[in-house]
């Protein structure tokens, strides 16, 4: 039987992991430390419902996916490829926004 927070460790390093996140990176996109996600990780720290929530946000899951006993390849590429497309959103919007920024400027 495995442990949950077996689980949920094991989860957030695999998912981070496939989305090509740091430990810090991760850290940053919830608002919390390193450390904390560190401690996650190995196990001596759990998260609080509200934290499980803002760290399936950020890796682009839902909540229960931290809850899978066994992550699949399909799992992994669809969080990759999510990831790839806010990517892309983010970079779009910054292109959008300086496009306007440049026609408030002309004459």
């Amino acid at each position: 039987m495995t442990d949950i927070r077996d689980l949920v460790a094991q989860n957030i390093k695999r998912y981070r992991s496939a989305l090509g996140f740091s430990q810090a990176e991760l850290a940053e996109k919830v608002d919390t430390s390193t450390n904390y996600i560190g401690l996650l990780e190995i196990k001596r720290r759990f998260p609080s419902p509200e934290m499980m929530e803002r760290l399936a946000a950020a890796l682009g899951i839902d909540t229960t996916e931290l809850f899978y006993k066994e992550l699949t390849a399909r799992d992994t590429i669809r969080t990759y490829r999510k990831a790839a497309i806010e990517d892309i959103q983010k970079a779009i919007s910054r292109i959008i926004a300086g496009k306007l920024k440049d026609l408030d400027r002309e004459p």
